[in-house]
C-alpha cells in the first residue's frame, strides 16, 4: 500500500455525503477526520430515491459503496416495471369532469403514462437509516469525532495556511483543508461565501411535505399490489403524492406534498394534527385519501433550497453536497448529486501529492460540478410545479411531454468522462483558482 498523503483533511458532517466521500478518500490513503455534531451517526428514517446516475456514481466511487447500495436498494417489485421511475396518475378529483374523467378513457387514479430510465444501474429507493448504518461500518475506529458542532473556521496563526476548526464546546482542531458536508444549514457555506451573503440563507420553495411509512401488507390491502409495490405519482392542484417501495418491499414509503406562500416559523419540521393533514387532501380522490388516512405521526417538512452560490470553495475550504447546492426533492436526484460530487472530488484529491495543490483541486471540482448541480436546484423546483399543475397548467398531454423528457440529462450523464476531464484539467494545471 502507498504511503499516506502528506496532508490531512477535515470532513464536517457525517451524513450520506460525508460518509461516501470519507470511504473513497480512505481508499486513496488520504488522512481524514470526520466531525459530527451529533453524539453518534444517525439519520431520520425515511425513504430516499436514487437514479441510475447515482448508482453509477457509487459503483465508480468505491465497489463497497455500490455493494451496500445493492444490499439496501428496493426497485419496483414487478419485473415489468423495474425500469420505471414513476407511473403517473391524477389524484385530484377537481381535474375530473362530471363523469369522473380527467381525459378520454382515463379517470382519477388511472395510470396515464410512465417515466422510465434508459439504463439500469440499480435505480430504486433505500431506507435512509439502513443505508447509513451500512456505510458507517466502513469507517475505521477513531476516524469520526462526535459531539463536535462547528461554529467557525479560522486561519492558523503560524502562516502555514492550515485551517482551525472551532467547535461549540470550545475545542479546536487543525487541518490542512476542510470539506463541508454539513447540509443545508451549513456553517462551512458561511465560511466560503461570507456570513452575511444572502446565498448562505436557504429559501422556502413554496412547498412542504408529509412523510410516512406504511407496512406493505397494509398498503396492498389499501391500494392493491400494483400501486403499492411499484413507484406511483399522483398529480393535483398545488399538491402531489408519491409512493414507492423500500426495505426490500416490506414498506411503502409515502411523501405527500402541498403548497403555501411563506414559511414563517424557525423550525422546518413541525407537528400537525391528522385532521389538518387530511384537510389538505379533502378534494382528492379515494386512493390518495386512503393513503393519507393511513399515515401516522403527521409532521410537516418545509422544503427549502439554496440560492446559487458564486463559488464552492475559498482557499482550502470546499463545499460538497447539500452544503453547496441544497435542492428540493422533486427530481429525486439531490442525494445522487451529492455522491457525484464525492466521486469527482475524490478522484481529484487522489492526484494531490502536496498541500500546495489542494486549492487547485478544489478549483477544478467547482468548475466541473457547479453548472450541473445548480441546474438541478432550478429544475427540481420547476418539476414540483409541473406535478402540481403550475408549470404546464393541468394540460396532461403537455405534462407528459415535459416529464418524459426532463430527467435524461440527470440520469444519462457520462460520469467516467467527467472524471477524465477533471483529472486532465488538474494535471494540466488549467483550473480556475
Amino acid at each position: 500500500m502507498s504511503s499516506p498523503k502528506p496532508y490531512n483533511i477535515a470532513i464536517v458532517g457525517g451524513g450520506i455525503s460525508g460518509l461516501t466521500l470519507a470511504i473513497s478518500l480512505l481508499q486513496h490513503n488520504i488522512p481524514i477526520t470526520i466531525y459530527e455534531s451529533a453524539a453518534h451517526f444517525g439519520e431520520i428514517g425515511a425513504g430516499v430515491g436514487f437514479g441510475s446516475n447515482a448508482a453509477r456514481a457509487m459503483q465508480l466511487l468505491h465497489p463497497k459503496i455500490y455493494e451496500i447500495y445493492q444490499k439496501c436498494n428496493t426497485p419496483n417489485t414487478w419485473a415489468s416495471k423495474v425500469l420505471e421511475f414513476f407511473t403517473c396518475r391524477v389524484g385530484d378529483t377537481r381535474k375530473a369532469d362530471k363523469d369522473g374523467f380527467v381525459k378520454p378513457g382515463k379517470k382519477v387514479g388511472d395510470a396515464l403514462f410512465s417515466v422510465e430510465y434508459t439504463e439500469k444501474w440499480g435505480n430504486g429507493g433505500v431506507y435512509r437509516a439502513a443505508f447509513l448504518d451500512e456505510l458507517v461500518k466502513e469507517i475505521p475506529e477513531g476516524i469520526a469525532k462526535f459531539g463536535h458542532k462547528l461554529v467557525s473556521i479560522s486561519e492558523a496563526e503560524d502562516g502555514s495556511g492550515k485551517k482551525v476548526l472551532h467547535f461549540e464546546d470550545g475545542s479546536t482542531a487543525t487541518h490542512d483543508a476542510v470539506i463541508g458536508c454539513d447540509g443545508i444549514k451549513s456553517i462551512t457555506r458561511q465560511v466560503v461565501l461570507g456570513k452575511d451573503n444572502l446565498a448562505t440563507k436557504a429559501v422556502f420553495s413554496g412547498k412542504y411535505a408529509y412523510r410516512g411509512l406504511i407496512d406493505m401488507d397494509k398498503a396492498i390491502e389499501l391500494v392493491g399490489e400494483e400501486q403499492a409495490q411499484n413507484a406511483q405519482m399522483y398529480f393535483g392542484y398545488h399538491g402531489h403524492v408519491l409512493t414507492f417501495p423500500i426495505a426490500h418491499g416490506k414498506i411503502m414509503n409515502v411523501v405527500a406534498f402541498n403548497s403555501r406562500e411563506t414559511w414563517d416559523g424557525p423550525n422546518w419540521v413541525v407537528h400537525t394534527s391528522k385532521e389538518e393533514m387530511q384537510a389538505d387532501y379533502a378534494g382528492w380522490g379515494e386512493i390518495v385519501q386512503t393513503i393519507i388516512n393511513a399515515m401516522q405521526k403527521p409532521d410537516i417538512w418545509a422544503l427549502f433550497n439554496h440560492p446559487p452560490a458564486s463559488t464552492y470553495y475559498k482557499g482550502r475550504v470546499c463545499l460538497l453536497g447539500d452544503a453547496a447546492h441544497a435542492t428540493t426533492p422533486h427530481h429525486g436526484a439531490g442525494a445522487g448529486m451529492c455522491i457525484e460530487d464525492a466521486l469527482i472530488l475524490s478522484n481529484l484529491l487522489k492526484d494531490v501529492d502536496g498541500i500546495r495543490d489542494i486549492e487547485r483541486a478544489f478549483g477544478v471540482y467547482e468548475e466541473m460540478r457547479k453548472p450541473r448541480t445548480q441546474r438541478l436546484v432550478k429544475e427540481s423546483k420547476e418539476a414540483g410545479m409541473l406535478y402540481e399543475f403550475e408549470l404546464e397548467g393541468d394540460d396532461l398531454d403537455k405534462i407528459e411531454k415535459n416529464f418524459t423528457n426532463r430527467m435524461y440529462w440527470v440520469w444519462n450523464h457520462d460520469l467516467p468522462a467527467d472524471i477524465e476531464k477533471a483529472r486532465s484539467l488538474f494535471l494540466g494545471g488549467k483550473a480556475k483558482v
